[in-house]
Formats: C-alpha cells, sequence, structure tokens
C-alpha cells in the first residue's frame, strides 16, 4: 500500500505538471516549490539554532484553526521559531508574511526523500497537522526521528479512509501520532473506535480564532459611513449561486437595505461578472469615496483580508459555498452576532448544524425563502435581537479549545 500511496502522488504530481500550462493554482503550485531545499536551509540557518515548532495547514481555513494555538505557544515559549507550511498556494499567498511565524513556506511533495530532508533540516521539537492533512512519509519520518507529532482541532468522519475495510495501512500510520485533539464527539469515538485511547475532544479553535479577531477588529470608515443607519446584508465568500439568492432583494429591497458583497473569487473578470448579473448601480471597495459611500447601495468588496473585520457591519450574513462544494466559514460571521443564512449542502459543518437548532443560522434553498425570513427578521426586533444573542452565546460556549490544545502539549515542549 505504501507503493501505491507514493505512485498516487506521483501522478499528482504529473497531472500538476500537464496543468501548469493552464491553470494559474497548479502554475503557482509548481513555481512556489522552486528551490525548496535551498530556501529551506537557509530559512533554518537563520534561525541561529534555536529550537523550531512546526505547523501544517492545507490552506487559509486551516491556518485559521492554527493560528490561536500559535500565538499562545508564543506567549508561553517565546524561546521557539515557528515555521508554517501550506500544502496551497491560496493559503501561502494571503499569508507568506505572518509575522508570528519565523518562516512560510510551501510543504514539498509527500515523498520519502523530500519528507527526509524537510525533517533533517528542521529538525522541529514538535509538529502540529491542522484538521486532517495527512501526509504519511512525512509521518514516516517524523516517527523515525522521534518527533511528536499533534494533530489539532482534526475531524473524522465514517467516509474518511482509516474506516475503511482497505485501510488498514493508513490506520496503522496514525499510531505515530502522540495525541489526537478533535473538534467533537462524533470525531472522538471514531478515532477511538479504532483502538486509540491517546484522544482528547477540545472543540474549534476557530472560536478562539474569531473571538480573537472580533476583540481587536479595525474600523473602516467609509464602509461605516456606506451603511450608515441602514439594514445591511452582507455576502460573504459567494457564489454565482449564492449571490443568485440575493439578487431579488437586491432588487427590490428599497433604500432601507444595502448590500456588501465579497465574493470567493476577487479576480477581474469574477468581478465584472457579478456587476453584470446585478443589473444596478454599484460600487467597488477600491473606489469607494467620501462622496459615493452614503450614495451608493451596493458596495463589492475587490480585495481580500479584509473580509472577517467587514462583518462588523452586517445585520444579516449569507454565507457562500453551500450551493456547490461545501460551506465557508460561518463563525466569521457569527462572532459579531450576525445571523447567517446558506445553502444546504452543510452537513460536514457541524457548528452549521448546531447554529440551525439553536435558532441563529437558517437554512434556505431559494431566493423566496431567504427574503421571507430576512424581511420577518428586519421587521420583527425581539426576533432579531434574540437571534443575534444566540449567535454571541454559541461563540462564547464554545472557546477554550487553544487552551487545552497547549496544556496538552506543554509538557513536551518543557521536557
Amino acid at each position: 500500500m505504501h507503493f501505491l500511496y507514493i505512485v498516487s502522488l506521483r501522478l499528482f504530481y504529473l497531472a500538476l505538471r500537464i496543468a501548469f500550462w493552464f491553470n494559474p493554482k497548479a502554475k503557482a503550485w509548481i513555481q512556489g516549490r522552486r528551490g525548496w531545499k535551498k530556501d529551506l536551509a537557509e530559512k533554518v540557518r537563520g534561525f541561529g539554532g534555536a529550537e523550531v515548532v512546526w505547523f501544517h495547514c492545507a490552506s487559509l481555513g486551516e491556518f485559521e484553526q492554527g493560528r490561536p494555538i500559535i500565538e499562545e505557544l508564543l506567549e508561553r515559549f517565546s524561546q521557539y521559531k515557528i515555521i508554517v507550511s501550506f500544502f496551497s498556494p491560496s493559503g501561502y499567498a494571503i499569508r507568506r508574511n505572518y509575522k508570528k511565524a519565523s518562516a512560510v513556506v510551501y510543504l514539498p511533495l509527500d515523498t520519502p526523500s523530500n519528507a527526509r530532508f524537510w525533517v533533517e533540516t528542521v529538525k522541529p521539537r514538535m509538529a502540529f497537522f491542522i484538521k486532517y492533512e495527512y501526509w504519511f512519509n512525512f509521518l514516516i519520518a517524523l516517527k523515525d526521528h522521534s518527533i511528536p507529532v499533534v494533530f489539532a482541532s482534526a475531524v473524522f468522519r465514517e467516509e474518511h479512509l482509516f474506516f475503511q475495510w482497505y485501510g488498514s495501512w493508513f490506520r496503522s500510520q496514525l499510531e505515530s501520532i502522540y495525541w489526537f485533539f478533535v473538534q467533537n464527539e462524533s470525531s472522538g469515538k471514531l478515532i477511538g473506535s479504532l483502538g486509540f485511547e491517546n484522544v482528547t475532544i477540545t472543540g474549534d479553535t476557530r472560536f478562539d480564532r474569531v473571538s480573537a479577531t472580533a476583540a481587536s477588529v479595525e474600523d473602516f470608515p467609509l464602509v461605516k459611513k456606506f451603511c450608515g443607519d441602514k439594514k445591511v446584508i452582507m455576502g460573504g465568500s459567494t457564489w454565482p449561486e449564492d449571490e443568485a439568492m440575493l439578487i431579488p432583494l437586491i432588487r427590490t429591497g428599497g433604500e432601507t437595505i444595502k448590500f456588501i458583497l465579497a465574493t470567493h473569487d476577487v479576480s477581474p473578470s469574477r468581478i465584472r461578472s457579478l456587476e453584470s448579473s446585478l443589473g444596478m448601480p454599484s460600487v467597488r471597495y477600491s473606489n469607494l469615496n467620501e462622496e459615493n459611500a452614503e450614495r451608493e447601495r451596493i458596495l463589492i468588496i475587490d480585495t481580500i483580508g479584509i473580509l472577517s473585520q467587514l462583518y462588523q457591519y452586517a445585520s444579516l450574513a449569507v454565507i457562500g459555498g453551500a450551493f456547490g462544494s461545501g460551506l465557508h466559514n460561518i463563525l466569521e460571521a457569527v462572532v459579531f452576532g450576525v445571523p447567517v443564512f446558506f445553502g444546504p449542502k452543510h452537513d460536514k459543518f457541524w457548528e452549521a448544524e448546531a447554529l440551525i437548532k439553536k435558532g441563529g443560522a437558517f437554512m434556505v434553498k431559494d431566493a423566496d425563502e431567504f427574503e421571507k425570513i430576512a424581511l420577518r427578521l428586519f421587521s420583527n426586533v425581539h426576533e432579531f435581537e434574540k437571534t443575534a444573542n444566540i449567535c454571541f452565546d454559541f461563540i462564547e460556549e464554545n472557546r477554550g479549545a487553544t487552551y487545552h490544545i497547549i496544556e496538552g502539549a506543554d509538557k513536551l515542549l518543557r521536557s
């Protein structure tokens, strides 16, 4: 099975090489890893012999889950250098200048030789893998060098390889993990069913991350002026299917409701497509000024990195992705007491299910259903405030995962 795993990685790399010529993400993946050995060695030499803790994240979402752990760890152990690796070009591009890390790099392809070079060069005191990034040759290399590996905010589902009849080799690789800090009880039961007892249910560090964001949120004066005293509906990380649910209300909502639209893809072509689909005047964030801020009803966010903070101005939010491949982060809005709406494909997101049951989130199938609930909340102050308070309470009830993870890793880092 190990041989087949390596073959599958080689085929994956071959596919990337072919896609290099027509797919921007594949091109970024290849180009970002050119000269990685020299780059990694130079960065580690710059640490001056200090001990290293390694965090690996698939992309931006996993980084945001790992970030509270990184920052709390540095509060306790300032002597360590932090190296953060990404698999995805999008995550790397946005967080490559993250100041708390001494180095932010791409993770190379998971071959035995790459893994050995990485581990022998970095020599991490400890490795954190976030959520479900299982790269088995790296796990083997870490085990061979007696380096403890922790999985943080881990999630397990029945469809994962580990729980299939053909998954014995994959299950055996989990024996090298020092500890599993899992998000929820169902994940704890699943990994426990394989005989693992080194499991702690800590919750999701994203609650700690969004709480930190809300506590130090930046002010955006022009956006604040745009919103004024109007009700504001925000579309966060939206796709065309999500926007189709918003557009009818945008066209009929009158002057009492304003809209902020932040698409998942902020490329010029995507922004132009959104503007065309609206069929009415709007203003881009890059063109927002003192003169047009109050006048316009629709604000389109055409930059990255500010979405999580803009939710502070929303009354309601439509979170994208749940009409397609999967729901984007709802907690960034919920932390500000913003009731959220999304499509039907949210079954892999326990927080969405939980908040629906509590009454702080709404699954809607089409524009008519969304408009009916949104206008009902706007017309009933008591119901709106009750729903907002459910959101606030949901965040508060689920904070604290970071503390439990750091407490669990503490004795390793002090030894």
